[in-house]
């Protein structure tokens, strides 16, 4: 049985989109919450915050083999953030409010309308095409109009609106390191890197697709700019539209129906055949924030599963369990959960010589089980 826990080190995804799209629906497949759902915008102005656990077959696996009390899976947090609007950059349908919750969280997932509505009971042409012109908005239809989806348009104007917020802090960047890199050579690069993005960003380009080096990341990393973090595209669809998805960073999913086999126990699902997409979307928020999982075994009685930024090591590993297991590092000793599995127990392992003692150097790898020695 799975128990959830304190969360030591948590990653979050901002669920975002123009209104109506079906970003709350999501949420609550994903959260199982009930969330207040309706079709005019701005439902959700403040976020919801959930937290999802990332699904993992090898924590089974491995507690099959030690017998644990308790099994305790990873988890991430997903957060419903409001419907961003055109102008959002400058206030518009509270945009500022909805910003600031979308750079606190670390990846992005974009809920897109890929579907086909009925203008009339959308609520009007405002919220069928949010793309329009301020005349068109204003429009009453006086018949049913069907309103045909535009992904790419939905996606380039919240990519617009998220450029033009980190160009507007840009430049204020700019305007204070210049002043501060006087005399100070930590400002001086500061300045230099945020001058060259200032640039490239001007142009259209998002921060994530500026080739930066790892110096030049972290010299960046406070400043949590919306266009740097990694996106996840859900393409909302009603299983009928024909859509192309040319890379991993888009998903399809009905989230009409997602929403209704979350109502489902696991026997009502099979039943039925029921197949959700969740357990998908779940990983793929994983993969995009390059994470990767380790295991501990504590003397028998627990074992539980932890996110960790790929290429760190085994004393900043530690650290997600425990500062102490940081600061006060030694070694640690670690076995791939497959191997652990074919010893049959951690004993047996040792004796094999399954297990390896590894230093301060050691990069952890995904899967690995590892036992910290302080």
């Amino acid at each position: 049985m799975f128990l959830l826990y304190h969360i030591f080190m948590s990653f979050s995804v901002g669920i975002v989109g123009l209104p109506n799209v079906g970003k709350s629906t999501l949420f609550k497949a994903l959260t199982k919450q009930k969330v207040d759902i309706a079709p005019y915008p701005f439902t959700t102005i403040h976020p919801n915050v959930g937290i999802v656990i990332v699904p993992d077959e090898r924590l089974e696996k491995i507690a099959e083999v030690v017998k644990p009390e308790k099994n305790t899976p990873t988890v991430i947090e997903f957060v419903d953030i409001a419907g961003l609007v055109k102008g959002a950059h400058k206030g518009e349908g509270l945009g500022n409010q909805f910003l600031a919750h979308i750079r606190n969280c670390d990846a992005i997932a974009e809920v897109v309308r890929a579907f086909s509505v009925s203008a009339e009971g959308y609520g009007g042409l405002a919220e069928a095409r949010p793309w329009a012109s301020e005349g068109e908005k204003n429009q009453k239809p006086q018949y049913q109009l069907w309103e045909p989806s535009n992904p790419e348009k939905e996606i380039e104007i919240i990519k617009t609106e998220l450029l033009m917020k980190d160009s507007e802090i840009l430049e204020g960047l700019v305007q204070k390191l210049e002043k501060d890199s006087k005399g100070n050579k930590e400002s001086l690069k500061k300045f230099e890197i945020i001058r060259k993005i200032k640039e490239i960003v001007a142009q259209g380009r998002l921060i994530s697709e500026i080739n930066l080096t790892d110096e030049e990341k972290l010299l960046i990393k406070e400043f949590q700019f919306l266009t740097q973090k990694p996106f996840l595209f859900v393409l909302n669809t009603d299983g009928k539209t024909e859509l192309k998805t040319p890379d991993l960073t888009r998903l399809k999913m009905n989230l009409k129906e997602e929403g209704e086999i979350s109502e489902l126990s696991e026997k009502e699902r099979n039943e039925l055949g029921l197949v959700s997409q969740i357990n998908q979307l779940i990983k793929n928020c994983y993969n995009i924030l390059d994470l990767i999982t380790f295991f501990t075994v504590a003397g028998g009685k627990e074992i539980r599963a932890w996110t960790l930024k790929r290429g760190l090591s085994a004393p900043e590993a530690g650290g997600v369990v425990h500062t102490d297991f940081k600061e006060k590092f030694i070694r640690a000793e670690v076995i791939l959960w497959k191997s652990l599995l074919e010893a049959e127990s951690w004993s047996k392992a040792r004796e094999l010589g399954l297990i390896k003692t590894v230093g301060k150097e050691y990069i952890v790898q995904d899967g690995d089980v590892i036992e910290f020695k302080i």
